[in-house]
């Protein structure tokens, strides 16, 4: 059994549909994908992605679940009281300065 690493600081807990969006861009241009380039490689159009990224409309879980994975990211799900979700970064959070 692995533990959780103890710094969760790259974490995000999500409370509004908005906060998955800018995670989601700043990957993307983290690995200077265009946002066409993206989209072909998740399987959904242009348009979809760029709703996705700037928290418009409603994207359906399968659409969400295939660019997260092209990307490179995950989607997890646990009780709000686990010391995991706890650690987790909320977007409005000031985040701690690395070291």
């Amino acid at each position: 059994m692995t533990s959780a690493p103890s710094d969760f600081q790259s974490l995000l807990r999500v409370a509004e549909p908005g906060d998955v969006g800018p995670t989601i861009r700043a990957r993307r241009r983290e690995q200077s994908l265009r946002i066409d380039d993206a989209a072909s490689l998740s399987g959904v159009s242009v348009d979809l992605l760029s709703r996705l990224e700037n928290g418009k409309g409603s994207v359906r879980l399968d659409k969400l679940l295939a660019v997260l994975d092209s990307l490179g990211l995950a989607l997890m799900l646990g009780p709000k009281d686990h010391p995991a979700m706890q650690a987790a970064s909320r977007p409005d959070a000031e985040r701690p300065e690395k070291s």
